[in-house]
């Protein structure tokens, strides 16, 4: 078979609408393709991941040494703190949505014992874990969190910080507490709060190990750096017990960003061979980030999350989440037992919406990077189209009224 029998690929512009990845902002592409071919070790590049721990730990808002990215997407991440869990460990797992649920599964592939991981090893049940299930549309609450951790008394607990499975926020507060509280070395998935919520990591020390993305609240290119932190508690545990891993490792990947014995060094040792490309687009995206700043960027998806919230309740659809950078709805009764079809149709003109993947199915309307009014117009407007072309209804003027109300200016859809 010839190459000719293979076209160049091409991949038409699609409004990323859905929980992640976002659109990457252009000076981050920009940056990216502006990169000269180097190698791994160059000086240039060295500085720019020595560059990048820095900024992470002011994003992070922390002091933690071992503030990092870890080469890949959020799975990396997470597989990295998880690597910390060993074989018999007692572990507390709190699951509301789908990606927390996987990263129950994950700790009960981590702590299963040989024979448990043999005798279902796709899907062990370790008994040294227990994952409390959170009905789907529901945050894990204070409540919940205390009654597990007194009655286990584990040596971690997992909860995710905000849940696109179900557009959910979890009580990292009232988790942070109860793990400081009851001696327990807490681990959170922040894969989708990472700028694009307010907060400060080094605010909440009964957390130990935090695991995000790039390509969400961070909006840069997927295959960069997943950010990660942990804390001198996190690490020691892991000097005490190993990890059996190398490529995901926390200390040996830390020694490539210059991270040694828990202090910050002129020059790293050889652990993985980074890309030019990946570390000058993560460089400008946590650049971005910092010139915007969290509390403005947090305050502006607030804000447009609101507009679009309003606009679909406009459209008799019922929102269940509370995260403000996707919103995952029901849609009205008549149209009811049609989410998948309506995905589909929206995806076949590159308007790219998500529904849930797990029951019950309702759809996910995403945000990211998505911070100004056309954008918000953009995706109201083809939202209801689409709702048009099934057969619906969505009045365009009350949408546009809506849009008016909450913008003060004429909509590009009038």
């Amino acid at each position: 078979m010839t190459v000719h029998a293979f076209p160049q690929l091409e991949i038409p512009e699609t409004l990323a609408a859905g929980p992640g990845p976002g659109n990457t902002d252009a000076r981050v592409l920009a940056r990216f393709a502006a990169a000269g071919v180097a190698d791994h070790m160059q000086p240039d590049v060295l500085r720019g991941m020595v560059e990048c721990k820095h900024m992470l730990r002011e994003i992070w808002g922390t002091d933690n040494v071992h503030t990092f990215g870890a080469a890949g997407t959020g799975w990396t991440a997470l597989d990295m703190m998880f690597s910390a869990v060993r074989p018999g460990d007692k572990v507390v797992a709190f699951a509301n949505g789908t990606f927390s649920g996987i990263d129950a599964l994950t700790l009960r592939l981590k702590a299963a014992t040989e024979r448990e991981l043999a005798s279902s090893p796709m899907d062990p049940q370790a008994a040294s874990v227990t994952v409390i299930e959170v009905p789907h549309g529901q945050s894990v609450s204070l409540a919940e969190i205390e009654t597990a951790l007194a009655e286990h008394q584990p040596k971690w607990a997992f909860m995710a910080h905000w849940e696109t499975g179900s557009g959910r926020i979890n009580d990292l507060k009232g988790f942070s507490d109860a793990c400081d509280r009851h001696g327990v070395l807490g681990l959170v998935d922040a894969v989708s709060s990472l700028g694009v919520e307010d907060f400060r990591i080094d605010d909440y020390p009964g957390v130990a190990g935090w695991a995000s993305c790039p390509q969400k609240g961070i909006c840069c290119l997927p295959l960069t750096y997943a950010p990660v932190s942990f804390t001198d508690r996190f690490i020691d545990s892991l000097k005490e017990t190993g990890a059996a891993t190398y490529a995901n490792h926390p200390i040996f990947e830390a020694r490539h960003w210059g991270i040694i014995e828990g202090e910050d060094v002129e020059k790293g040792t050889y652990h993985r061979t980074h890309s030019g490309y990946a570390v000058a687009a993560f460089h400008e995206s946590l650049r971005l980030t910092l010139e915007q700043t969290v509390a403005k960027r947090a305050a502006e998806y607030a804000r447009h999350e609101a507009v679009l919230r309003d606009v679909l309740e406009t459209m008799g659809c019922e929102v269940t989440s509370n995260m403000t950078s996707l919103v995952v709805l029901n849609l009205p009764g008549d149209m009811a037992g049609r989410e998948m079809e309506l995905v589909q149709h929206c995806r076949a003109q590159n308007f790219g919406i998500w529904p849930t993947l797990s029951a019950p199915v309702q759809i996910r309307i995403g945000i990211l990077n998505q911070l100004n009014r056309r954008a918000i117009e953009e995706i109201a407007t083809r939202f209801a189209q689409a709702i048009r072309d099934l057969g619906g209804k969505a009045n365009q003027a009350d949408i546009n009224d809506v849009l008016h109300n909450h913008y003060g200016v004429a909509c590009a859809a009038e």
